[in-house]
């Protein structure tokens, strides 16, 4: 599992080792679940370039865009089985309701990452770590997409991170729960990268969906902790009272059907 991590956002890492034109001079930010951040699909020869162009220098067919860090838009993810829909287990991801569509049509993408975080248990409590590949180079995490169109008509992509079992993992099995099964994502080889985008549905599960087995460094990394304004409510004016109103309730979403019940991720 994997709900927060480390985005690939400055262009020349994003060329360098993905092939994609794009990206930002900015420095990046963690992403958390709904945050959004860049992944690699690929493009289709009749469409327009996106936020990354197929120029010289690109690698063939990649297309670099934006997306968001959860499968489902956000009037489903009202709902408390659509929040944790940021990670797709591989085993039965051609199975589940949420991602069956996308996988059967071949959306799979890649997501860069500088690294992830998973919670550490050694110490008796929840830690945060940092983890990252020991030679310093990006990771490009195997992912599906899909999209949809927002309320004003434009379209929005959303995506998610495959994992794997992770129990006999060397490294890996050192994180999460006691006694919770161990996950972790799929990590590509930069050589499997357009196999991986290109490759028929019917292979992709079995040929690279598999514990990645390089080399890994890890640190503790604490979310900073939230601290009090400076300024206390007595030291500042106080507002006139509002009237109080009766709030007005919105409609729900509807729940997934019976049948999709405990099917859908």
């Amino acid at each position: 599992m994997c709900a927060n991590y480390v985005p690939v956002t400055a262009t020349h890492r994003l060329l360098q080792y993905f092939g994609v034109v794009g990206g930002t001079a900015q420095p990046e930010e963690d992403v958390f679940p709904m945050g959004l951040a860049p992944f690699i699909r690929r493009a289709v020869s009749d469409e327009p370039d996106g936020e990354g162009d197929l120029t010289a220098g690109s690698a063939a067919n990649r297309l670099l865009a934006t997306g968001i860090f959860r499968f489902v838009p956000d009037f489903v993810a009202k709902l408390e089985w659509a929040r944790r829909t940021y990670n797709a287990r591989s085993e039965t991801v051609a199975e589940k309701g949420t991602f069956r569509p996308a996988w059967a049509a071949g959306q799979r993408c890649i997501i860069p990452a500088e690294a992830i975080y998973e919670p550490n248990y050694e110490s008796g409590k929840s830690v945060r770590w940092r983890i990252a590949k020991a030679s310093g180079l990006p990771m490009g995490i195997a992912g599906i997409y899909t999209s949809w169109k927002n309320p004003e008509g434009k379209e929005v992509f959303g995506m998610s991170m495959l994992t794997v079992n992770a129990d006999d993992h060397p490294f890996m099995k050192r994180f999460h729960a006691p006694g919770h099964e161990k996950r972790m994502v799929v990590i590509l080889e930069p050589s499997d990268f357009d196999g991986w985008l290109s490759c028929p549905v019917s292979e992709a599960r079995e040929k690279y969906c598999k514990p990645w087995a390089g080399e890994r460094e890890g640190v503790p990394a604490p979310l900073p902790l939230r601290t009090k304004a400076n300024t206390s409510a007595e030291t500042q004016p106080k507002a006139p009272a509002k009237a109080k109103t009766t709030p007005v309730k919105k409609p729900k979403p509807p729940a997934p059907p019976a049948s999709l019940n405990g099917e859908l991720f």
